[in-house]
């Protein structure tokens, strides 16, 4: 008979063992998340051009810099307007379409048109970030872009320059984001309406209710974990925006398309200010965290609220 030590160990050696399991996941972090972020951190707290340059001791001077540059402060400031591109937006404009094509076009035309469709708005996702840049960089093309030839057709002889033009190329840039991000969260929402019970709807249908009460009532409580998801991933990724800017405008004109990722990139690689670049990639990190962390604080208190 097992002696009572012996029966207390073995959850505890059961449990020894699962952590097991996670030491492939706490490797690859430590070797491409951590590693990398210390490194970063370290290199902010110096002047260096790069490769074989003397490095010098900065200390907190670069963080000092960073806190009184217009431009960083400016590019912080398009984030915000990235943020309203690639998550406000298409998420609004996602859950519309996906509760438009489930609970309304789907019954009307079937599931094969809706795939269709469905296909027809991810698109945009699959395409390489650099075929999309040039996409756009035609469709906005001053002389020959089809939306100033169509402006050009209404009568507007003088339409305007989109990406030349620092007062409208955020604006230029956010029209390209939407259409970029549009797929990601139709997908999403549609997979996530699929294993709502039919009979919610129809319940509702025979009480009397419209499109619009089913929509506010069934549809937006039934996939708020999805919207969730969407909402968290897509601002991560509208703090991190890069390549759309690099392809279409290069941060210009005058620096109005400028976002931090893009300005870190540039004090990298262009003006060979390596201390510096590392200071506003460490800053960024460190707010892309502290966002991360609030948002799914609050998901989780929503949670529990709604489990108790």
């Amino acid at each position: 008979m097992p002696s009572s030590t012996a029966l207390t160990r073995r959850p505890i050696d059961r449990r020894a063992s699962y952590w097991l399991y996670l030491l492939p996941l706490a490797a690859g972090f430590i070797i491409v998340v951590a590693a990398p972020f210390v490194m970063n951190v370290y290199t902010s707290l110096f002047h260096w051009k790069g490769g074989q340059a003397p490095m010098r001791w900065a200390g907190l001077e670069n963080y000092i810099a960073l806190f009184s540059d217009d431009t960083f402060w400016r590019s912080f400031q398009n984030t915000l307007a990235m943020i309203v591109a690639i998550t406000v937006v298409p998420t609004i404009i996602g859950i519309l379409l996906a509760a438009l094509l489930f609970d309304y076009l789907g019954r009307r035309f079937g599931d094969k048109a809706i795939a269709v469709l469905r296909a027809t708005y991810y698109v945009p996702q699959i395409l390489p970030i650099a075929v999309a840049g040039f996409i756009w960089a035609w469709i906005l093309d001053t002389q020959n872009g089809s939306i100033n030839l169509a402006l050009k057709g209404l009568g507007i002889m003088s339409p305007p320059d989109w990406l030349g033009n620092p007062d409208i190329a955020i604006y230029a840039v956010m029209l390209m984001l939407i259409w970029l991000q549009i797929g990601y969260p139709v997908v999403i929402f549609m997979s996530a309406l699929q294993r709502v019970d039919p009979e919610l709807y129809e319940a509702a249908e025979l009480d009397g209710a419209g499109w619009w009460r089913r929509f506010q009532a069934i549809t937006i409580p039934q996939i708020r974990p999805e919207i969730f998801v969407v909402v968290l991933t897509a601002t991560i990724a509208a703090l991190k925006v890069f390549a759309p800017i690099l392809i279409l405008t290069g941060g210009g004109p005058e620096e109005s398309t400028t976002v931090p990722s893009y300005y870190a990139y540039r004090n990298f690689f262009e003006l060979s200010r390596v201390g510096y670049g590392s200071t506003i990639a460490t800053v960024m990190s460190i707010v892309i965290f502290v966002v991360a962390t609030v948002m799914l604080v609050w998901q989780h208190r929503e949670n529990r609220k709604e489990l108790s």
